[in-house]
């Protein structure tokens, strides 16, 4: 019997090799360290932001908004997770962080899996468009307490000294007001809100199907 806690796939799309697990939360909810530890091939989605320079790009706290969805490139991202899933290899593009940009692509392999992960903040942007290509397996939103979210974030954030910390500390209160509200639009898109722990047994039973 089929877990009914997972998407109706189209007719046919079980032909497909693999399929894709979209992976979204907060910055700092835990996304990271669950894909690490289930040790499946992994997208990273935030590789698929536009440069700095990207005309039109969205602005906050006097910096680009990289959490505001006009900062990414969907379609490039959506190409790519249709591609691995049919012939289980893909051109990924590398983007660094520190310089906001885009630096080079690296090729990603996975014909030795039945599940990707596909993680990243914008993740939910992709349900609706990957379900009717016929490569969703399943949609989770993380979720945990906000100040947890908020000192994970904080000490990566400092940690990979992505941006100077006055910077992280306003960016991260903003990010701390706002998680209520992303979490329901995430919903809304279409993922089912749990735990990085229940996520983990959900994702592991899907591998077991």
């Amino acid at each position: 019997m089929s877990d009914p806690t997972l998407f109706d796939l189209p007719p046919g799309s079980r032909e497909l090799p693999r399929r894709i697990v979209l992976l979204t939360g907060p910055s700092g909810s835990g996304k990271t360290s669950l894909t690490r530890r289930l040790g499946l091939p992994v997208v990273a989605l935030d590789d698929f932001y536009h440069d700095v320079d990207h005309p039109g790009m969205p602005q906050r706290f006097g910096i680009v908004d990289w959490d505001a969805p006009g900062s990414w490139d969907a379609g490039d991202a959506l190409a790519a997770l249709v591609e691995l899933c049919r012939t289980g290899h893909c051109d990924m593009p590398v983007y660094d962080i520190p310089t906001s940009r885009r630096t080079g692509t690296t090729r990603l392999d996975v014909t030795g899996s039945r599940v990707v992960l596909a993680e990243g903040i914008f993740a939910a942007e992709l349900v609706g468009r990957a379900q009717a290509e016929g490569i969703l397996a399943d949609a989770i939103c993380l979720r945990r307490p906000r100040l947890m979210t908020f000192w994970f974030r904080l000490l990566r954030d400092l940690g990979e000294m992505r941006k100077p910390p006055l910077t992280l500390l306003r960016r991260g209160w903003g990010l701390w007001r706002d998680e209520p509200r992303l979490v329901r639009q995430w919903v809304a898109l279409g993922c089912r809100p749990t735990t990085p722990a229940q996520a983990e047994r959900d994702i592991r039973a899907l591998l077991a199907d």
